[in-house]
């Protein structure tokens, strides 16, 4: 069995400027609130957590327009990531095990690479024309695709360094809020306020279908590692599985 030091998950994103780890254990009598450890503190709420590719390091987004490296164990600040000029709303990590970046967006309506090794921002794009609420790396990790506040979702190309299509109808006039790939990367599942998953088609740019299903806005969607289905997850208070 895995030594419980490295069965761990994050309950972070939330307003009391914390991120919050707890042991997973398969014993049932076993206080596990009792042995939460918070890793993260920052001076405005937390909007993301992530682990990095060792569960001893995790990465958090936050309100104070930064994000930041923690070690679990000990609680130390790693590495600070400055460069959005308003709260920092979503990150994600680049999919590669040896890949040492991540991608953030924020209310400044730019979307902002990292190199978690120097802390430097190697990358910056600002097409959007309101506030970023997700990016998401492409599954090769060659690119990435956001949502916004604009009613758009894109794609940009890291290595040609630019915007590379962008999704939008003309009748989508809610925020997008929330953005995944499916495992081969043809499609990309985007979450509205207007209680509606959009699926479009990566390479060709067209909608290929509407979701209907929620009855209040779509917070996030997340593609199985498998493939098969995705989940999303809405202010409706309902999960819902779509395959």
């Amino acid at each position: 069995m895995c030594d419980q030091t490295f069965m761990a998950i994050t309950f972070g994103p939330g307003l009391d400027n914390k991120c919050s780890v707890y042991p997973l254990s398969l014993d049932k009598n076993e206080n596990l609130a009792a042995k939460k450890k918070s890793v993260a503190m920052h001076t405005n709420y937390l909007s993301g957590c992530s682990f990095t590719n060792s569960d001893m390091q995790l990465l958090t987004s936050s309100g104070d327009g930064t994000c930041a490296l923690w070690d679990v164990e000990s609680g130390q600040l790693l590495q600070s990531f400055h460069g959005h000029t308003a709260d920092v709303l979503s990150l994600n990590l680049a999919p590669s095990e040896t890949g040492n970046t991540f991608v953030s967006g924020g209310c400044d309506k730019k979307a902002n690479v990292w190199d978690m090794r120097s802390g430097q921002n190697v990358q910056s794009f600002e097409t959007h024309e309101s506030d970023i609420n997700c990016v998401k790396y492409y599954p090769t990790g060659d690119a990435f695709a956001s949502a916004s506040d604009d009613g758009t979702c894109r794609l940009y190309d890291l290595r040609a360094d630019r915007e590379v299509a962008v999704y939008q109808k003309d009748s989508i006039i809610f925020g997008a809020s929330s953005v995944d790939f499916s495992l081969s990367g043809r499609l990309l599942f985007a979450g509205y306020n207007d209680y509606t998953i959009n699926v479009w088609d990566v390479l060709k740019g067209n909608r290929i279908s509407i979701l209907f299903g929620h009855e209040n806005r779509v917070s996030c969607v997340k593609v199985s590692p498998d493939g098969t289905a995705f989940c999303s997850a809405s202010w409706d208070t309902s999960l819902r599985i779509w395959a």
